[in-house]
């Protein structure tokens, strides 16, 4: 069997012509005939080279791996337990799901209160006000990814570095707007934002009180790239800082390409040359100028690099770590990249709990961490929580965030014009009717009713994934996250087991004999 999804695929747009007889290996079609017009990712190739290795209109899309891997968190069931209680008196009217306590906070100096311990990652591409305001509503973290001055119209650059920025400000304002004392919104610096100066510019300027450093992702291990339309475009990145490729100052290269001459330009972002010594100064330096909280955000690498990545956020004094897992999303990764590199979110997570374990024992102190990639539901955030504790206790939820964004976003534009999506015509026909969480929402927001539906999506979206983990705690009887442990989860499978190291039925079984 192949775990890699054939030559055809949605991200690409491209389809296999025999899909029922395909070659595993290869991916291919099992007969190639001479007369295919090349419907599948080699026909697409034979068309447009190199452009062929990105997904498909990345200005209007997310993307996922489709790589089918060999263990993930389906691996893993849920524990129940019959008698006790965790976190509560044993009292059944207060040994009960809905008092579950999902309050977490996040950072050391100055630590930040969650509703709920979750990290929504820079996803917000397609729909970042709804994103950023929904945060807020549920009172979590959301994070402004990468490069977002290049997306900034009036963004004035002086000696190279930010000098006005407002889009920063806007995105800031978006979940400021709604805050109510729980969560905060996070500016992500990539290795060509600090070139410019980006997270200095929004602490200063725009009172940014998080910040991220970015290592890379589980999708796409190297930074930001992406193909240039225009020459004009070109020497505007060139101008800016950004590496394109060819040179568009190059005056051979721009009058061959005037006249049809040579490759596309490509964006392609800077890999952070970066050392311990330069990331214990950096984070010392952002936290001078008025930093509350610093994080890292990283990919499924190397598992020394992973090592040396936690040492340094150890020795740094960083506030979170986050590591993504492969088969997590993009805005735009290379789709080879998106679907054959790095660690399953699950052999991840238990590869960072050993290194987490073995640190305590040497003395270390601990940063915070988070772990994230492709997980969507409260099964898969009840599943991590467990596998990770006591070490890892945030839970990142990025591409299904935006889903629910989108979708509600997408709904409420239907309302107005009088259409309801016939799926949900049996909840009725209007924005209060369809929207549950909108008579939560005026429990805490005078103005409740003005909200966007996008951002009503995602705050209601995040209430049935707490109301989801909540159940499960119940079920275990544990009713506060530090209750919640390795125990409530028992592989399936021997890979599961021997990836993760958690005892399976068997062994339970026999624990369970010597209460006989």
């Amino acid at each position: 069997m192949t775990y890699s999804p054939s030559l055809g695929s949605s991200i690409t747009n491209t389809r296999m012509r025999t899909p029922d007889n395909l070659s595993p290996f290869s991916g291919m079609c099992s007969v190639c005939t001479a007369n295919c017009t090349g419907m599948c990712e080699i026909g697409l190739s034979a068309l447009r080279g190199r452009e062929a290795t990105y997904p498909y209109q990345t200005d209007r899309n997310q993307f996922a791996s489709e790589k089918d891997y060999p263990v993930d968190y389906s691996h893993l069931n849920i524990n129940g337990r019959v008698f006790g209680a965790w976190g509560c008196e044993e009292d059944p009217y207060k040994a009960t799901y809905p008092n579950a306590n999902m309050e977490a906070s996040v950072g050391t100096d100055n630590p930040v209160k969650l509703k709920m311990p979750i990290i929504l990652p820079a996803m917000a591409k397609l729909n970042w006000r709804d994103y950023y305001a929904g945060a807020a509503m549920a009172g979590v973290l959301v994070v402004i990814g990468e490069d977002v001055v290049m997306k900034d119209p009036e963004l004035v650059l002086q000696d190279g570095k930010v000098k006005n920025a407002p889009l920063i400000g806007e995105m800031l304002d978006s979940f400021r707007r709604y805050n109510r004392g729980y969560g905060d919104i996070v500016l992500q610096g990539n290795f060509d934002d600090e070139h410019l100066g980006v997270l200095d510019y929004a602490i200063k300027e725009q009172g940014a009180t998080s910040v991220e450093l970015k290592f890379a992702q589980a999708a796409k291990g190297i930074q930001g790239l992406g193909i240039i339309n225009t020459l004009e475009e070109a020497l505007k990145l060139k101008r800016r800082g950004y590496i394109v490729h060819p040179d568009p100052e190059d005056e051979e290269v721009s009058e061959k390409y005037k006249v049809g001459i040579g490759p596309k330009f490509e964006k392609v972002g800077k890999l952070p040359i970066w050392d311990e010594e330069h990331l214990v100064n950096r984070v010392k330096e952002l936290k001078g100028i008025g930093a509350k909280r610093v994080f890292f955000k990283t990919g499924p690498f190397n598992p020394a690099d992973l090592a040396k990545i936690l040492v340094i956020a150890s020795k740094a004094g960083v506030d979170l770590v986050t590591f993504d897992g492969a088969g997590g999303g993009s805005g735009n990764s290379p789709v080879k990249m998106m679907n054959e590199w790095g660690i399953p979110t699950i052999v991840l997570e238990s590869i960072l709990y050993s290194t987490l374990k073995e640190m305590e024992s040497k003395g270390y102190r601990l940063p915070q961490v988070a772990i994230t990639g492709g997980i969507a539901m409260e099964d898969q955030v009840f599943k991590a929580l467990a596998l990770g504790a006591p070490y890892i206790n945030i839970i990142g939820i990025g591409r299904a965030a935006m889903a629910a964004a989108m979708v509600g976003k997408t709904v409420g534009d239907l309302l107005d014009e009088g259409k309801v999506p016939k799926d949900f015509q049996r909840f009725g026909e209007t924005k209060e009717e369809l929207f549950e969480g909108l008579k939560d929402l005026r429990q805490y927001y005078e103005d409740a009713d003005t909200f966007s539906t996008g951002a009503i999506g995602l705050y209601s979206y995040l209430e049935r994934v707490k109301a989801g983990v909540q159940q499960l705690m119940a079920l275990n009887r544990k009713f506060d996250l530090e209750s919640i442990t390795r125990e409530d989860v028992v592989p399936l499978t021997f890979e599961a087991k021997r990836v993760t190291g958690l005892k399976d039925y068997n062994d339970l079984m026999t624990d369970g004999l010597k209460v006989l």
